[in-house]
């Protein structure tokens, strides 16, 4: 095939691509329609708590506020009725569970897994914008020092809650 050839196959390739990706459904996330808008504000209504942990919904909570306003520039509302979007959630799930032992048979890993039921809400709507449950875990090493195990724990914790709060807003975007 020669080089002009070639050139002439080029538009025709394109064509047929997109062709097949209209026929399939394909459409691109985030649209305008579902995109969290910088400036908007939000209110994180204090999550509910099924769980062990006394300090695991504070945590969830303040990551949320930290992350929707790192990642999508979205401000604190000093009120829930100021707010243009609001929060609400349910932890249903904080789990310690052993990953990785010694050869001595100790345990030199622990992951702490975080299961939270959230709702997305817009100013005056009743009916959730989104609803769903998100997921997120952090490995941590083992202490036989208490101190430093709970001081792991709690690093974990975080890692956890800023990896769930992300992956709530890359959700929410994407949700059709």
């Amino acid at each position: 095939m020669s080089f002009g050839g070639f050139l002439r196959l080029v538009p025709l390739l394109a064509l047929s691509c997109a062709l097949l990706f209209a026929g399939c459904g394909y459409r691109f996330a985030g649209t305008a329609g579902n995109r969290l808008t910088t400036g908007q504000s939000i209110w994180v209504a204090f999550i509910a708590n099924e769980t062990i942990s006394p300090t695991a919904q504070t945590v969830i909570r303040r990551a949320l506020y930290e992350e929707c306003h790192a990642m999508r520039g979205l401000a604190p509302a000093d009120r829930e009725t100021a707010a243009d979007l609001r929060v609400r959630g349910n932890l249903v799930s904080y789990t310690l569970k052993a990953v990785s032992y010694s050869a001595a048979d100790q345990v030199k890993e622990y992951r702490l897994t975080i299961s939270v039921d959230l709702e997305l809400h817009q100013k005056g709507g009743a009916v959730p914008l989104w609803k769903g449950t998100v997921q997120a875990s952090q490995d941590f090493p083992a202490s036989t020092d208490l101190a430093l195990q709970h001081n792991a724990e709690e690093a974990a914790l975080k890692a956890a809650s800023r990896t769930l709060a992300d992956r709530f807003l890359v959700t929410v975007e994407q949700a059709y």
